[in-house]
């Protein structure tokens, strides 16, 4: 793919971190092969990198770190 499928920007070859949500799972992978669009940011991923990530996670393989990640609701801080 040499354009975006959704503003037809330049698409450029980057390594990248990738935030993978699998139903109530996060996973943080980096070093991604990926190319992003130089217009409006999507990322593409080949099908490969997209079955490595999903074997990754589904096979719960030892993560380099585990980080932890808070979480807010957002209607508690919006101001009534």
């Amino acid at each position: 793919m040499k354009t975006c499928y959704f503003c037809k920007g330049r698409l450029a070859c980057k390594i990248i971190r990738h935030v993978h949500r699998w139903g109530d799972r996060i996973v943080i992978f980096d070093d991604v092969p990926a190319e992003v669009c130089q217009q409006c940011g999507e990322i593409y991923f080949s099908p490969e990198v997209l079955k490595l990530m999903d074997e990754m996670t589904l096979r719960e393989y030892k993560p380099k770190a585990v980080l932890p990640v808070p979480v807010f609701s957002l209607p508690e801080m919006v101001p009534a």
